[in-house]
């Protein structure tokens, strides 16, 4: 297991999540349930004096209900293969299956948070919650809103500073 600067992997980070996804591993502070889903989308950036990297959750996902007991995330980016897995995962419901146990997937603990990370081969990275922001439908351009929101589904943004970085 190697740490590793995540400014130099953004770009590629980025570049692979928007490519093949992601799984985004969540845990309730209150009943330790953990939950993974599947995001394609993230930003990654320096805010605060921090690195930091923002995932979106829409409210009417089950990893909302999570999240917002929760004080970190993490985020693992398999390394190849698990296609099948990201597919479940993002269209799947943590509501009506546990999708560790349907994926054949386990659980590692993070090195610096109590989120676990997905244990897979793969790019890592552990976040501590420090901000979180409804997104304001009428803040938002009508290009994105018509496009991404037809059916008023926002997403909140959930900023995590980046407190490890690693592959395994």
């Amino acid at each position: 297991m190697s740490t590793i600067n995540y400014l130099q992997a953004s770009d590629k980070t980025i570049s692979d999540i928007k490519s093949k996804g992601a799984f985004l591993v969540v845990k309730s502070e209150i009943n330790d349930l953990v939950n993974v889903m599947t995001i394609g989308w993230i930003s990654m950036g320096f805010i605060w004096g921090k690195p930091i990297m923002t995932v979106m959750v829409r409210k009417s996902r089950f990893t909302y209900q999570l999240i917002e007991k929760a004080t970190s995330f993490t985020v693992s980016i398999p390394k190849q293969g698990l296609k099948e897995a990201l597919i479940f995962c993002g269209t799947k419901s943590g509501r009506d299956f546990d999708k560790l146990k349907e994926c054949s997937l386990s659980i590692a603990p993070a090195k610096k948070i109590t989120t676990p990370i997905i244990n897979i081969p793969g790019e890592h990275y552990e976040c501590k919650i420090v901000c979180k922001s409804e997104m304001l439908s009428e803040c938002l351009c009508d290009e994105y809103r018509e496009k991404q929101y037809k059916d008023n589904d926002f997403h909140t943004f959930y900023f995590g500073e980046i407190t490890e970085h690693y592959h395994i």
